[in-house]
């Protein structure tokens, strides 16, 4: 399975209303400190966000994804939002 499916599919697990998931990983080629894995922006948008600071938000998607990192997932950016937040 690809990665970004992987991603994709255990993200489903906190029901999101949308995901969009960005591999920057060619922008990143030869960073320092990567052991191969990729650079990702994520912006996903679910319910269960609503109520969550930001460092709540974060844990919560590093909760289903915590064990690509540091090896599958080299870099991780995150913006969570509740619905009717953006």
């Amino acid at each position: 399975m690809r990665l970004e499916d992987e991603i994709r599919q255990r993200l489903a697990a906190l029901s999101p209303d949308s995901v969009e998931l960005y591999d920057d990983s060619a922008a990143h080629a030869g960073h320092a400190g990567n052991r191969g894995g990729g650079h990702y922006d994520l912006v996903i948008v679910a319910a269960v966000f609503a109520g969550q600071n930001a460092l709540q938000r974060h844990r919560t998607v590093y909760g289903v994804l915590g064990d690509l990192i540091p090896d599958r997932v080299h870099a991780l950016s995150v913006k969570a939002y509740a619905p009717g937040e953006l």
